[in-house]
């Protein structure tokens, strides 16, 4: 009589997760309805508790920063390194700097505070379109030296 052969080794169980002895959690943003999830270091996937979207973790060593979309406000995050950043909800390319390639300064029309990339002469507000215009004084930051 034939012995019926398995077309596929059977898959071994995943290891189970052990989280870290102290506790540590890392955040990334939901990729279904964009909330901000905490997840303890070393898992590879973490499940929305608002949504119950899967998202996959990023591999370690991979550093990770924040930014909000000017166009929807949506919260977004992307490799830091990044130059530039689409958005996923309203595909609003999104410049991405770093903290020492930013200023801020308040709207001149609603207040809002803003932020531009460094020695930029005007900004334009993403709420109400009012140009703002940047003055930049090389006396008063000599003087803080």
């Amino acid at each position: 009589m034939p012995v019926p052969l398995a077309p596929y080794p059977t898959p071994l169980p995943p290891a189970p997760y052990a989280p870290p002895p102290n506790g540590a959690q890392s955040q990334l943003v939901c990729s279904w309805c964009r909330n901000l999830l905490l997840y303890p270091v070393g898992a590879t996937s973490v499940c929305c508790a608002v949504c119950n979207a899967v998202t996959t973790v990023p591999p370690p060593g991979i550093e990770m920063a924040q930014l909000v979309c000017g166009g929807c406000h949506t919260f977004l995050m992307y490799i830091r390194g990044a130059t530039s950043v689409q958005c996923s909800c309203c595909h609003t390319i999104n410049l991405a700097l770093e903290a020492n390639q930013v200023a801020h300064v308040n709207c001149g029309n609603c207040k809002m505070l803003l932020m531009y990339q460094y020695g930029a002469r005007s900004v334009k507000c993403a709420v109400c379109s009012f140009v703002t215009s940047v003055e930049v004084s090389t006396i008063s930051c000599l003087s803080t030296l």
